[in-house]
């Protein structure tokens, strides 16, 4: 099994939450962060300068088969992708089990 973390734009969020649900992702966890990105640049809103090394976006953190993690991987490249820089970035990870409460089922029985 493998863990997905994915820091992506709020504004993309819908769209990707959508695109995995379609694809069969049908459980993930995900909340508000704040982090400090490579952007230097200000930018200026209605008049009012502000800085967008501190960005507000959204972490998805996803576990799955390792035989559905490429399509996983695929679909958040594809729908949180803007082109922009603060698209984000994806970390994939190891987890060595996995177990759901109500039913005590482990491994990848535990994600259906």
């Amino acid at each position: 099994m493998k863990k997905i973390e994915a820091i992506i734009r709020k504004s993309e969020f819908d769209e990707t939450k959508e695109a995995l649900h379609a694809i069969g992702v049908t459980f993930f966890s995900y909340w508000d962060v704040t982090g400090v990105g490579n952007e230097k640049v200000g930018h200026v809103y209605r008049g009012v300068s502000y800085s967008t090394a501190d960005i507000q976006r959204r972490y998805l953190s996803i576990v799955v088969t390792d035989s559905f993690l490429e399509k996983t991987v695929e679909t958040l490249l594809k729908s949180a992708y803007t082109g922009k820089v603060g698209d984000g970035k994806i970390f994939v990870s190891s987890i060595d089990e996995a177990y759901r409460i109500r039913t005590k089922e482990k491994g990848g029985e535990s994600l259906k």
